[in-house]
């Protein structure tokens, strides 16, 4: 098995009920924090938040059953004996906000915090497997980057960090303000800015404004790492200045950024760099194919240096990047004696996303007999202006010379009727309805992009092009038939 590292003690009951000013019951300790008993292990301290739709207090009980060391619920809750384990409060919300500032407090790693329209989730990522060579490194899992997300990344961080990454979203202004100033962070990485979210806001500047509220938790002196490229780069430069940035560090292919691509040879796989890190030279790849991901990687390097890491160890670790799942990740699928080659992108959408994935699509190489097939859903909250740019995906498509195309949704509607005959696939009202659709016309040689808003479930295409590996794969691969991942290591 190998040496697994005993889990920290995260909180004790004395510490937990101060950080929540709340009464603690029993003796316990907790090795870890969590707010779902769906994903709860034995240990956790749970705490019951009330949703829009469920009231975690409901599930107090089950949380015990299931091994959780304590709960942290209301004082009036009546639905748990009164000697249950944990601490009782006046509100779980704020107690779990307590509960990150507290460790933020007594804490001694160096925090940086990431947001952006596109690339967040990835930039962290990358820059946690960076970080790792230093120390002692804690990151947000997944996406958790709201105002729940956020303070429960920030309650699991143990006292040994010597560094932490966490995530920042927002789709409306005022959101991420409180979220910076909980977790105060010594570098801020806003990745870029584009009208994403665009049914909640006016312009682009509305949106880097909102970006910038990053800003209002830097610790004095901290630094900004900011895209070059960026129309917005000078308002969110100001916007860091005024807030006390002591540094901007600025990334991109401008001849002005600190850290610059001079040289980039891209394929379907992944992408050779040549890079100025604020005037050392570095060769490295890229493991993850597009040209945003070249972007995203300068950012990364840019941050890594702003956190204190050597940009050369920090380069030549580049080229283990694989996508996270529904973010590019690629799939070879056995299917009648040949293979589909999957490029699943199922998890999220914007124009500019769209375009770069389109961009990947026409790199890509079918085999022998094969096609670029494209299968597109619904990019969500555009606003009045979805119509407009649902249409305006079909130049980059006949651009990259993609095949065929198959939509799903209304928006993609739009797209499908501005398509020339020959490259349309089909289209259906939901990804459900198009999934058989696309199954029955892929033929082996086949590389098929799936991408579309979370929102448009894109995930039931992916399942039945997944669903088609050959049976016999079962027993080469070892892993149901699923196909096997192509993305490097």
């Amino acid at each position: 098995m190998g040496m697994t590292k005993a889990p920290y003690v995260l909180w004790n009951a004395g510490a937990a009920a101060a950080a929540t000013e709340g009464d603690a019951v029993g003796e316990w300790q907790a090795t870890g924090v969590s707010i779902d008993t769906r994903s709860l292990n034995p240990g956790d301290l749970f705490v019951a938040i009330k949703g829009v739709a469920s009231d975690g207090h409901d599930h107090a009980q089950v949380a015990l059953d299931k091994g959780a060391a304590g709960v942290v619920v209301r004082r009036d809750f009546s639905g748990l004996s009164k000697d249950a384990p944990g601490v009782r409060v006046d509100d779980t919300t704020q107690a779990l906000e307590g509960l990150g500032r507290a460790a933020r407090d007594r804490s001694r790693a160096k925090v940086c915090a990431v947001t952006g329209s596109v690339g967040k989730t990835g930039s962290k990522d990358a820059l946690a497997m960076i970080l790792e060579r230093g120390g002692e490194v804690h990151a947000s899992k997944g996406n958790l980057n709201n105002h729940w997300g956020l303070p429960l990344s920030l309650a699991r961080m143990p006292i040994e960090a010597t560094s932490a990454v966490f995530e920042m979203g927002m789709n409306h202004p005022g959101e991420i303000r409180p979220l910076s100033q909980m977790a105060r962070p010594h570098v801020a990485l806003i990745t870029t800015v584009e009208l994403v979210h665009s049914e909640y806001f006016r312009s682009v500047e509305e949106i880097a404004d909102a970006k910038a509220e990053i800003f209002d938790g830097l610790v004095a002196g901290g630094t900004a790492v900011l895209n070059r490229d960026n129309p917005m780069f000078d308002r969110l430069s100001a916007a860091a200045r005024n807030a006390g940035a002591g540094q901007i560090i600025s990334f991109g292919l401008h001849d002005g950024a600190d850290v610059r691509v001079t040289e980039t040879r891209p394929d379907a796989l992944g992408t050779g760099v040549l890079a100025d890190v604020a005037g050392t030279e570095l060769r490295y790849r890229v493991g993850v194919p597009g040209r945003h991901w070249v972007l995203n990687t300068l950012g990364v390097l840019a941050a890594a240096k702003a956190m204190g890491a050597d940009p050369v160890v920090a380069a030549a670790m580049l080229a283990r990047l694989a996508p996270p799942k529904g973010r590019g990740n690629r799939l070879a699928i056995p299917f009648a004696g040949g293979e589909l080659t999957l490029i699943d992108e199922s998890y999220n959408a914007s124009p500019v996303a769209v375009t770069a994935a389109i961009e990947v699509l026409g790199m890509s190489e079918p085999a022998k007999g094969g096609r670029r097939i494209a299968v597109l859903g619904d990019m969500l909250e555009l606003g009045d202006a979805s119509d407009d740019m649902h249409r305006a995906l079909a130049a980059p498509l006949a651009q990259r010379r993609i095949d065929t195309v198959f939509t799903a949704g209304p928006g993609m509607g739009n797209l499908f009727d501005e398509l020339p005959r020959e490259m349309r696939g089909g289209h259906a009202e939901t990804s459900d309805k198009l999934a058989p659709l696309v199954a029955s016309a892929v033929r082996p040689g086949d590389v098929i992009l799936v991408k579309g808003s979370f929102g448009s479930r894109m995930g039931a295409v992916v399942d039945a092009l997944t669903a088609l590996a050959d049976n016999h794969s079962d027993h080469e691969h070892g892993n149901g038939g699923r196909g096997r991942a192509v993305n490097g290591e």
